[in-house]
């Protein structure tokens, strides 16, 4: 099997590792739905950060409603959440059937991405919380970590510099979801692999189209560091 093309693995991998993938996906999933915004909000605050601002369960959203201390609760949780499914993915792949598929490094790479992708899932669309959740910014940035620093580095940096410039975090988490694919593309010219990045950022592009509504429109909301009640994200 060693030395062995992606393209002669991919269509194995998803006969041979179907129940292991169909657990991670669950796990990661499942993980995914523990959205630190709805926690923190509606649990300990008694107040659903759904019901302010935008109405999005996610971290900008969070801060300009409440600010304060817990906001670093929600970044812990969102960033753990993503690292454990992660996890949960490069484990899988390279113990199961004795540790079989770790002897082709893509494998590791394809789980990652499939953790990754099941993790957002759960945080956009969380089961428990009425399928209403986050938009993916700060899980998917970590799931990039995560990936490659390279996909990090292109990620990240363009997202810092448009959110500083132009203070929009918004315009740099368009950025972050629209560039995903195709840095992944660059760095994994694998057709399972850029499936699975087109699909990431595509959702992530997806869950801003509000956002990008505004941004066209000319009334989106600025980033401050001073929280505030009403507001969109």
């Amino acid at each position: 099997m060693l030395g062995m093309t992606w393209g002669d693995i991919s269509p194995w991998i998803f006969y041979d590792m179907g129940l292991p993938l169909l657990l991670v996906a669950a796990a990661a999933y499942l993980l995914g739905c523990s959205n630190g915004a709805v926690i923190v909000s509606k649990y300990i605050l008694r107040d659903d950060v759904r019901t302010h601002g935008s109405g999005n369960a996610g971290l900008t959203n969070f801060y300009r409603t409440f600010g304060g201390p817990l906001t670093l609760v929600v970044i812990l949780c969102d960033v753990l959440k993503a690292v454990a499914a992660v996890w949960a993915g490069i484990l899988m792949a390279r113990y199961w059937d004795g540790g079989f598929w770790s002897q082709e490094a893509i494998v590791l790479v394809f789980a990652k991405y499939w953790a990754g992708l099941f993790c957002l899932l759960g945080h956009m669309f969380p089961c428990m919380f009425h399928f209403k959740g986050g938009k993916g910014i700060l899980s998917g940035g970590t799931i990039a970590i995560m990936i490659d620093w390279r996909i990090a580095v292109v990620v990240w940096g363009g997202f810092l510099i448009l959110a500083i410039v132009t203070r929009y975090v918004s315009l740099g988490s368009v950025w972050a979801g629209a560039s995903f694919p195709f840095i992944s593309w660059y760095c994994y010219p694998y057709f399972s692999i850029v499936v699975l990045a087109f699909i990431i950022g595509g959702l992530v592009v997806w869950q801003h189209r509000g956002n990008i509504r505004r941004l066209l429109h000319g009334n989106e909301n600025k980033f401050s560091l001073h929280p505030k009640r009403e507001g969109k994200t």
